[in-house]
């Protein structure tokens, strides 16, 4: 959406339209098979026909507005993962090694347009689960197809011919660009892109499935800078539903010799952490705790795993969010700059 369309936009009303869903099944090109346009430097777009708003959530709340203030910006309830072309009633966790399908939602039109048809291209990129990744430099094409946008919503389905390894953990980026609606620009961090175009969405959500009384379930996440500056990070646990201790849970972040002597030399500030030693660090209150000035490097990614474990079966989903906060490339210096959400089981496994 243009500057000067948003200009327009916020002196009106917000108009959102409902209507049929229309499912459009596509098939993934490869992901070289179409050039990246609409970077940084395109920030709007002079339509020869009709001037469109196609856009996704980021979220439930989100009701399409650029930029928008919302923390869990990464929990796109308009991107679901399905193992089989049939859509799912949740989203999945995909399978290494195994073609999965994303299914994207459309809808049309958001605050800054009328009700039009708009003929435009959605992408769908993925990156290993991470929050403070660079956009694009960090995240692979997995498909893209041409597609009419139709007043309502439409729904697109992407195939993911194999799942890359290890563990399936994975964050997913959808991303619209049409001539009448390109977007508002592109920032190299991942974060100020999401938040600022309607047009893209973001999905980093977990499933943790633990057997209670069982072995830690390890988890891989990475955190970066995008900037070309060094920064100062802190990684902030939130939580969500049900709390980690209904199952008895525990979380220990390892987070290996580099970003522990880090936060060492950050001065070992967190809250609501209890060191273990050998690197661990216990998560004490998953609901409320952080660790605190870290610091990273121009460029730089650090990778820890984090150690979930449970003791008491629950039918409850126990959701933690880890949050990286430092400064962006909008020069504030306590962004929300990326998380994961997880959602934690504790049951049996099957017989």
């Amino acid at each position: 959406m243009s500057t000067r369309l948003r200009q327009r936009a916020r002196r009106s009303a917000l108009t959102l339209l409902t209507g049929a869903t229309l499912a459009v099944l596509v098939s993934a090109t490869s992901a070289t098979a179409a050039p990246l346009d609409g970077q940084s430097g395109n920030r709007g777009g002079t339509g020869t026909t009709a001037l469109a708003d196609v856009w996704m959530k980021d979220h439930a709340d989100d009701v399409g507005l650029q930029p928008h203030s919302i923390f869990n910006f990464w929990e796109s309830p308009d991107i679901k993962v399905c193992p089989t072309a049939v859509e799912c009633n949740e989203s999945q966790q995909p399978v290494v090694n195994q073609p999965a399908y994303i299914f994207v939602t459309l809808r049309n039109p958001g605050p800054y347009a009328g009700p039009v048809v708009e003929h435009g291209r959605i992408e769908v990129w993925g990156s290993p689960s991470a929050s403070g990744s660079a956009w694009p430099g960090d995240w692979t094409r997995i498909g893209w197809q041409s597609v009419p946008s139709y007043p309502g919503t439409t729904k697109v389905t992407i195939l993911w011919p194999k799942v890359p390894g290890p563990g399936g953990h994975y964050c997913l980026i959808a991303r619209w660009i049409s001539p009448n609606d390109p977007p508002t620009f592109e920032s190299p961090d991942i974060g100020v892109t999401v938040r600022h175009n309607n047009n893209f969405a973001q999905r980093n959500m977990e499933r943790v499935r633990t057997i209670p009384a069982g072995p830690f379930v390890d988890v891989p996440h990475t955190f970066g800078n995008a900037l070309a500056t060094g920064t100062r990070n802190s990684l902030l646990f939130s939580a969500a539903g049900a709390p980690l201790s209904t199952a008895g849970g525990r979380l220990v972040a390892d987070l290996g010799s580099t970003v522990y002597e880090r936060w060492l030399a950050g001065g070992k500030v967190g809250k609501g952490v209890r060191d273990l030693g050998r690197n661990q660090i216990e998560i004490v209150d998953p609901g409320q705790a952080s660790l605190d000035n870290i610091a990273l490097n121009p460029r730089e990614k650090l990778a820890l795993t984090l150690r979930f474990s449970t003791t008491t079966v629950t039918k409850e989903t126990m959701t933690v969010r880890l949050a990286q906060i430092g400064p962006n490339s909008l020069g504030e210096e306590r962004a929300v700059l990326g998380g994961v959400s997880y959602d934690v089981t504790a049951g049996l496994p099957s017989s």
